[in-house]
């Protein structure tokens, strides 16, 4: 039997969140979960995937159960759905026991629709005692790819939501969503929660709205560039991620040295001052935040113009996560990721330190490395790809892309593509005779033929490839190549050394002393279509414009409408937010912000076909915003 119709689930979607219709995805998973069916849903960030649950929890009858990892969020996620008028409550270590008393037993009198609880609250006998008593309409777990050890942010306390679940007198729908989640994990989700013949729904991993773009620069030059994009728009929301608390505090130092009014945000920091600092950039008192990976996860706010990488992260699915908190309301915003080889050494180095989980033998605890040594050579690959950075992060989560986006930093031709085959297949025909017991440093020793160095002290001078690269050598793989006056530059023999390795031809072990051996697709590099090539800058990236919207909106795309009235609009949203205490974005996105310059409704019909404005909104701040257009027309 139906937990609530379709209709009533678009009336709340309309009502409630102020939206006319669902977005791809949505709807099929809202429908399933109202018809009793288990649900994973895959979407990408900004795709909306908290109306999958929060939508069903109010049309349904009974409470929503949301299992989520973020605490120190919960009490933004309930305001926001105070604001759009449904009755949330949470339940966590910040309250009181006699808070969470209250609130449990507020819960039983069907005081809230929903219901936020960490994962750890779970195992809570007074909890798995109220759990038992109430009419849970639905169980929504939030970012499900925690579950998974193959997942890049493995929880263990999610371990127990499976049990949890089972151990309920009355099993309701679970719902679980995550961003993130490739085909392995996926199946972990489904055999951890024990879903039931669920609905799994993989919307696609496309971000329209997102222009991203990749270069390599030496750490220095990487302030510069990351204070220059900050000062450019003084007022836009950037987000910085470091992959150390040490780069943190550099790159916040020099932003503030800078005249950019930047917070930070990373473990070593107390509890407090975190907290004041998430709140501040919530808030847009400081519009840019510089942090650790510590720092992100379920952050809604959806105004976020500009995604910065100081460092290359381990991974695909942290780096699309992470950049992806940029544009999360549909508006155009950037990812930039800088890096320099020296990222690279930083991210085999916390592989090899990560303690892992306790409950993994020595076994699985090593398979879960390797899994990780794979996830960073395909970071490492889209770092030195020459393709369309869209494409190549479509086809890592098994999507075939359409064709080349147009729009990205490598389609936009900021760069040459230099022939490397030659230098890749000398590398290969090194390392192979070098049976992989050496690094990248003697390997170029080797092939640039210097009589001194590591390869004299190591007895490699008589190596049939020593002196490959070297003055005098060929420069192309045919016969009677021109030869070469220098010896190709160890950077760049280390360079496609990683390039190798990213495509499988090589692989670079981990440990004090990383050796160079021969890759699952070595055999590949002696083939006569075996081609490899790099990228070299053309020229100096010119300012970034702002790129065009693919992005969803009531009139087929995201309209820019009149910059003075958005800043107008934006002002007063601020002035509100602080009046009444809440983040900005709460208020009003920057999506609807631009969606009321285009259409400048004067009346409460035309406030209400304003998208993301729902009846509540409409009676808190309608008469302010359309006075507020007034007032400029008027000017």
């Amino acid at each position: 039997m139906a937990l609530a119709t379709m209709d009533e689930a678009r009336r709340v979607l309309a009502e409630r969140f102020g939206y006319d219709g669902f977005r791809p995805g949505q709807g099929e998973l809202v429908e399933a979960v109202l018809a009793g069916r288990d649900v994973l849903g895959v979407m990408p960030t900004g795709a909306g995937k908290s109306l999958c649950y929060q939508v069903p929890g109010v049309a349904a009858e009974g409470l929503a159960l949301v299992v989520s990892p973020l605490v120190s969020l919960m009490g933004d996620q309930v305001r926001a759905l105070l604001e759009a008028g449904v009755r949330g409550a949470y339940l966590n270590s910040t309250l009181t026991p006699g808070q969470q008393s209250t609130v449990m037993r507020r819960a039983l009198e069907g005081a809230y629709d929903l219901m936020y609880v960490a994962p750890e609250r779970l195992a809570d006998p007074r909890f798995v005692d109220f759990a038992s008593r109430a009419r849970l309409s639905i169980v929504a777990v939030d970012e499900a790819h925690c579950v998974s050890q193959w997942g890049q942010d493995f929880r263990p306390s999610y371990l127990a939501v499976g049990d949890f679940i089972a151990s309920l007198p009355e099993r309701p729908p679970v719902c679980a969503l995550t961003a993130t989640a490739t085909g392995r994990v996926r199946d972990d989700i489904e055999r951890l929660l024990g879903l039931r013949d669920p609905l799994v729904l993989v919307t696609g991993f496309d971000r329209p709205n997102l222009r991203f773009s990749v270069e390599r620069l030496e750490p220095k030059r990487k302030l510069a560039r990351i204070a220059a994009r900050a000062l450019r728009d003084p007022a836009e929301s950037g987000i910085v991620y470091c992959s150390t608390r040490k780069d943190v505090e550099k790159v916040h130092e020099a932003l503030v040295a800078a005249g950019v009014p930047a917070t930070r945000y990373h473990a070593g920091l107390s509890k407090d001052e975190r907290e004041a600092n998430q709140r501040a950039f919530i808030d847009d008192d400081a519009p840019v935040m510089v942090a650790t990976n510590a720092f992100g996860m379920g952050i809604d706010k959806s105004n976020v113009r500009y995604v910065i990488h100081h460092n290359m992260p381990g991974s695909m699915e942290a780096y699309y996560q992470e950049a992806g908190r940029a544009g999360r309301d549909g508006e155009p915003s950037e990812c930039l990721l800088f890096w320099s080889d020296g990222d690279i050494s930083t991210c085999r180095f916390f592989i090899e330190q990560e303690s892992g989980n306790e409950e993994l033998s020595p076994e699985e605890a090593e398979a879960v490395r390797a899994t990780r040594r794979r996830m960073l050579e395909a970071m490492v690959g889209y770092c030195y790809t020459t393709d369309c950075l869209r494409s190549y992060i479509l086809r890592y989560f098994g999507e075939e892309p359409p064709g080349a986006c147009g729009a990205c930093g490598n389609c936009d031709g900021g760069f040459e593509a230099v022939d490397v085959t030659a230098e890749a297949r000398a590398v290969m025909r090194c390392v192979h005779e070098l049976r992989g017991r050496f690094g990248k440093g003697v390997v170029a020793d080797v092939l640039r033929g210097g009589e001194g160095g590591r390869a004299a002290e190591l007895g490699l001078l008589s190596a049939r490839c020593f002196g490959d690269l070297g003055p005098g050598s060929p420069e192309g793989p045919e016969p009677g190549a021109p030869r070469r006056r220098d010896a190709v530059p160890a950077a760049r023999i280390r360079e496609v050394v990683e390039l190798l390795a990213a495509g499988g031809y090589l692989v670079v072990t981990e440990g004090t002393y990383p050796t160079v051996q021969l890759g699952p697709r070595f055999r590949e590099a002696a083939e006569p279509g075996f081609s490899l090539a790099m990228k070299r800058a053309l020229r100096k990236p010119a300012r970034a414009e702002r790129p065009p919207s693919r992005a969803f909106g009531a009139s087929g795309g995201a309209s820019f409408g009149d910059e003075g009235l958005f800043e107008h609009l934006r002002a007063l949203r601020k002035d509100i937010a602080t009046r009444l205490g809440k983040p900005p974005y709460v208020v009003f996105s920057d999506a609807t912000l631009r969606d009321m310059c285009a259409r400048r409704p004067a009346t409460d019909e035309e406030f209400l076909e304003v998208s993301g404005v729902g009846l509540s909104k409409l009676k808190r701040y309608g008469e302010d915003f359309m006075a507020a257009i007034r007032d400029y027309e008027a000017r």
